[in-house]
């Protein structure tokens, strides 16, 4: 059993010795695609920080006001 593991070992890596030295996947460039992706993605992002922000400021609007009610007990 250990031999055949050590086997693949060796092959696995004596094979992909070529994929690690190639360089070309680095020098290629996204294109437009790649631009509409990552833009899609941050407008998502925008339009969910929006609603946060809306709602943190009213919960310190909330928080901060003068006009408190006090709240009591339930009565049955």
């Amino acid at each position: 059993m250990k031999a055949i593991v050590r086997n693949s070992l060796i092959a696995l890596f004596t094979f992909s010795s070529a994929a690690f030295a190639a360089n070309g996947a680095a020098d290629t460039e996204g294109g437009f695609l790649l631009s509409l992706f990552i833009g899609f993605f941050a407008l998502i992002l925008v339009f969910q920080i929006v609603p946060a922000f809306l709602l943190f400021v009213g919960m310190i609007r909330g928080l901060m006001s003068a006009d408190r009610k006090e709240v009591t007990g339930i009565k049955h």
